[in-house]
């Protein structure tokens, strides 16, 4: 409920500190991306820091599954596997939407992206706010409680699908479909809400790093095409 309420908060509060950006000498689009990053940042820091607060004092709320949870190492190794197996299915999902004429690329993720690179500050929001928000909502809340009345495929789908829905995106549904099955696989082998928090997070931060380098990649790519070129 609090995470809902701030999220219902954030309608109000990006208004207003667009308007106080405006007043700084900041272009429009400069005053926009940085009201909209610091509504990111304020709301999902303030949320995640109640969440936390709330698993903290309920320690009942996290057991889900029956048996000894993994440890640290475990979870560890799990969630890097959970990075690549995400990846991976982002690539087939990629190669399955291509066929059906969908355009590649996220407009979220392109859209975050640019305004990072104008407010840094959102740059937490994506990468550690947004898993940690995340994978206790689909995960623990959505997953978990299907779980224990249906199945691992019933619960892994449809919180998956819900993942994929809420993300605005449905041209790209098996995008973000993909890696919704991918973290609710390394949560059901290790028993433990932290690792798909740690997959969700090398992700995102991965997604990060490319966006934000896109221009490299992409005079490397020219490069090593001219360099074939020249070769043949």
């Amino acid at each position: 409920m609090s995470y809902v309420l701030l999220q219902i908060a954030s309608i109000f509060l990006a208004p207003e500190l667009i308007v106080y950006f405006t007043g700084k000498d900041l272009s429009k689009v400069e005053a926009v991306s940085q009201g909209f990053a610091w509504t990111l940042f304020i709301t999902q820091g303030v949320a995640a820091l109640i969440i936390a607060a709330i698993l903290l004092r309920n320690k009942k709320f996290l057991p889900v599954f029956k048996g000894k949870p993994s440890g640290f190492g475990s979870v560890l190794l799990w969630g890097i596997l959970g990075f690549f197996l995400a990846m991976a299915g982002q690539i087939v999902g990629a190669a399955i939407e291509s066929v059906f004429g969908v355009t590649a690329g996220s407009e979220n993720t392109e859209l975050l992206s640019n305004i990072s690179k104008t407010a840094p500050i959102i740059i937490f929001a994506m990468v550690l706010f947004a898993p940690f928000l995340e994978e206790v909502v689909f995960r623990r809340i959505i997953f978990g409680g299907l779980y224990r009345k249906t199945n691992f495929w019933v619960a892994a789908i449809v919180s998956a699908i819900v993942f994929a829905a809420v993300h605005g995106e449905l041209q790209h549904l098996l995008m973000y479909l993909m890696p919704g099955l991918a973290f609710a696989f390394v949560y059901y082998k290790t028993k433990r809400l932290l690792t798909p928090m740690i997959a969700h997070f090398i992700m995102n931060s991965f997604v990060t790093v490319v966006q934000w380098n896109a221009d490299k990649l992409q005079q490397l790519q020219d490069m090593q095409q001219s360099i074939i070129l020249f070769l043949q």
